[in-house]
């Protein structure tokens, strides 16, 4: 009896945590997506390509109601004792459970198809507004300073773009220390690599902090699953 004690009132304080982590991603992903141009002046000007391209403010929103629905289910489960909801919390929680091994498996299987694809979709995107719009401009060059790379596979994804025209040499970032126009053979000779090939290395880099992310989620989910169903099986 101590012990379903125990552990009801761990849930109850864990689901608590949730509820209200669903609480707060939900009024932020609202607050982004109503009042949009009050998001932008707080977080600069780049703020705005980034929420268009990702649609932060949707995701936030998705990811709010999920954490808040499953923190509710969980936390008036446990509290009131109620079998429907904890069954409810445990499906739930088994669906995304199964979703993201689900995704994990056919990021592996399908990881070149999604390569190629974000490639072809990049590059014709560099060359079509890299030069010409500000904020696109602007969010290349703050990524290729940050992670020292040029373009998204080399340099000569910036071939035909507005800003290759203009100037007739791809952008200084794609030359190492250039103090003159970075022309092919410079940027040849530089051959500095690719902004994807690059964080594909950075994450391969922190692959035990991201695969040990990755398995706490898990194991979270499942011992929030094994708890629900105890508490389940052990109420009359």
């Amino acid at each position: 009896m101590q012990c379903f004690s125990f552990i009801k009132t761990v849930t109850i304080i864990f689901n608590m945590v949730i509820f209200l982590c669903g609480a707060a991603l939900l009024a932020v992903g609202i607050w982004v997506s109503v009042d949009g141009p009050s998001f932008v002046k707080i977080f600069g000007p780049l703020s705005s390509t980034a929420v268009q391209f990702v649609n932060v403010g949707y995701f936030l929103i998705a990811a709010g109601a999920v954490l808040f629905v499953l923190g509710f289910l969980g936390c008036y489960g446990a509290l009131s004792e109620n079998k429907c909801a904890l069954m409810m919390f445990f499906f739930i929680l088994l669906i995304i459970f199964i979703a993201e091994v689900a995704a994990a498996v056919v990021a592996l299987v399908y990881s070149t198809m999604a390569e190629e694809f974000l490639s072809t979709l990049a590059v014709s995107t560099i060359k079509k507004d890299y030069g010409s719009k500000k904020d696109f401009t602007q969010v290349w060059n703050s990524t290729m300073e940050g992670l020292k790379c040029c373009g998204f596979n080399n340099y000569t994804d910036f071939e035909g773009s507005p800003y290759f025209r203009e100037h007739g040499a791809f952008p200084p970032l794609c030359c190492i220390n250039s103090t003159i126009s970075c022309d092919t053979q410079m940027a040849e000779q530089n051959s500095i690599q690719g902004c994807f090939k690059q964080l594909v290395h950075n994450v391969r880099a922190n692959a035990v902090i991201v695969g040990g992310v990755a398995a706490g989620i898990g194991a979270l989910e499942l011992a929030a699953m094994i708890v629900s169903l105890y508490l389940y099986c052990n109420l009359k």
